[in-house]
C-alpha cells in the first residue's frame, strides 16, 4: 500500500474490520490513519453496502472512498467453513476486532467474545450496534436517523416552533465511530498493563445520549424540556447566527467583557450599558430584542468587513461557509484537512482529512481499496490460497 505508517502512534497494531456502511468503517479509518494495519472483510456479493451508495465516479462510490482509506480488502463468505477458517487465522494474530452487526449475529456465526478471548487473550473485541449488547432494544436494527430521533438530538435541533430536523451530517454514526475509537485505544492501553484484551461495547443510542451535552442537566435542574432554539445557545447571549449586509456571521460573546468589546466594534458602545443587556442573565432574558439591535448594526456592512473588525477586537466569530468555501479555505488547507486521492479511472477526488495530529509524523494515506483487492496476498499470509 502507498503509505508510511512506521512513525505513527498505532503502528504495529493489526485490526480485523468486519464493519460496513459508516459507524464501524469511520472508526477503523481513524485507527488506520493513526498507523494501524486494517484488514477489511467484505461480503463477496457486492462488498460493503456503501460501495453501492452514490455519488459515483466512473462506477466507484465516493461515499465508500470517504471512510475506507488506508485499508486492505478481502471478500470472505462467513457462512463458508473455508472462509471462516481464514478469518479465524487473521483474528488469532490480530490486536483488535471491530464488528457492527446487530447484537447476536457474531454469536450465530460462532465468533463469540468468549471463544475469541480464549483463543487470543490479547484481542480487543469491539462491537458497534444500534443499541448495545444488553438492554431491551439490543436486537433492534438502527440507522443514523433512528438514533438521532430516539436519542433526543432531533428534539433540540431546528427552529423554534418548527418540525424536528435531522443534523446535517450522520452524527449518530460518526459519534459512535469516534467513541469506538476511544474505547479501543483505551482497551489497548489497559492491555499494555495487564496483557489481556477487553470487550468494548458501543451503542449508537448511548452515544447520542452522551452528546446531548448539557440538555439532560438543564432538564434535571429546571424541570423544563429543552426544545429547538434555532442557532442560538440556551444559556449564553449573544451566541448566535446574525444577518449582515450581505450574508450571515456567527458571533459568540461568552461573557460581559466580550460583549462590551462587541458593542464597541459594532460602533455602539452604549449598548453594553443598556439594563436589558448589561449581564448574561439579562441578555438571555431579552435575547430577541438584542438580536434585533445587533442585526440593525450589522446591516451597515458585509460579513467580510465585520469579520475584520471583530478579529481586531478579539471577539469570537466566524462567517457562514458552504462546503465549497471550506475546500478553498487557506487555514483548512494549511492544517492538512483536505486529502487528494484518485477514484475510478484515476480521476482526482478531494476527501476530508484526519483532525488528530500526533507528533510530527504526517497521517498515513492510501486510497480506499477495490473489493477483494488484497485477496492473494492475504490468503498467502494467513496460510491458504485460492488453489
Amino acid at each position: 500500500m502507498n503509505r508510511n505508517a512506521a512513525d505513527l502512534p498505532l503502528a504495529g497494531f493489526t485490526v480485523v474490520d468486519l464493519t460496513r456502511v459508516l459507524a464501524g468503517p469511520y472508526c477503523t479509518m481513524m485507527l488506520a490513519d493513526l498507523g494501524a494495519r486494517v484488514i477489511k472483510i467484505e461480503n463477496p456479493d457486492g462488498g460493503d453496502d456503501s460501495r453501492h451508495v452514490g455519488p459515483f465516479v466512473d462506477g466507484e462510490s465516493a461515499y465508500f472512498a470517504s471512510v475506507n482509506r488506508n485499508k486492505e480488502s478481502i471478500a470472505l463468505d462467513l457462512k463458508a467453513p473455508r472462509d471462516r477458517a481464514v478469518l479465524a487465522a487473521m483474528i488469532a494474530g490480530a490486536d483488535v476486532l471491530v464488528e457492527n452487526f446487530r447484537a447476536g449475529v457474531m454469536e450465530k456465526l460462532g465468533f463469540t467474545w468468549e471463544a475469541l478471548h480464549a483463543a487470543n487473550p490479547r484481542l480487543v473485541y469491539c462491537s458497534i450496534s444500534g443499541f448495545g449488547q444488553t438492554g431491551p432494544y439490543r436486537e433492534r436494527p438502527a440507522y443514523d436517523m433512528v438514533v438521532q430521533a430516539m436519542g433526543g438530538l432531533m428534539s433540540v435541533t431546528g427552529e423554534n416552533g418548527g418540525n424536528p430536523v435531522r443534523v446535517g451530517v450522520s452524527i449518530g454514526d460518526l459519534g459512535a465511530g469516534l467513541y469506538a475509537a476511544i474505547g479501543i485505544q483505551s482497551a489497548l492501553l489497559k492491555r499494555s498493563r495487564t496483557g489481556l484484551g477487553e470487550r468494548v461495547d458501543i451503542g449508537m443510542l448511548d452515544c447520542q445520549v452522551a452528546l446531548l451535552e448539557n440538555a439532560i442537566a438543564r432538564h434535571a435542574a429546571t424541570g423544563a424540556v429543552p426544545a429547538p432554539l434555532g442557532t442560538r445557545h440556551p444559556s449564553i447571549t449573544p451566541f448566535d447566527m446574525f444577518r449582515t449586509g450581505d450574508g450571515f456571521i456567527v458571533i459568540a460573546a461568552g461573557n460581559d467583557n466580550l460583549f462590551r468589546k462587541l458593542c464597541a466594534a459594532l460602533g455602539d458602545a452604549a449598548l453594553a450599558a443598556d439594563p436589558r443587556f448589561a449581564t448574561v442573565a439579562a441578555r438571555n432574558q431579552h435575547h430577541a430584542e438584542l438580536k434585533d439591535c445587533l442585526e440593525a448594526l450589522l446591516a451597515h456592512a458585509g460579513s467580510a468587513a465585520w469579520s475584520g473588525r471583530l478579529e481586531a477586537a478579539g471577539v469570537p466569530h466566524g462567517p457562514l461557509q458552504s462546503v465549497a468555501d471550506i475546500v478553498r479555505d487557506p487555514h483548512v488547507q494549511a492544517r492538512g484537512m483536505l486529502l487528494q486521492a484518485s477514484i475510478g479511472d484515476d480521476r482526482p477526488i478531494t476527501l476530508a482529512g484526519n483532525p488528530v495530529k500526533v507528533g510530527a509524523a504526517p497521517a498515513a494515506f492510501a486510497a480506499a481499496p477495490r473489493l477483494d483487492q488484497h485477496r492473494e496476498a492475504l490468503l498467502a499470509e494467513f496460510g491458504t490460497t485460492d488453489d
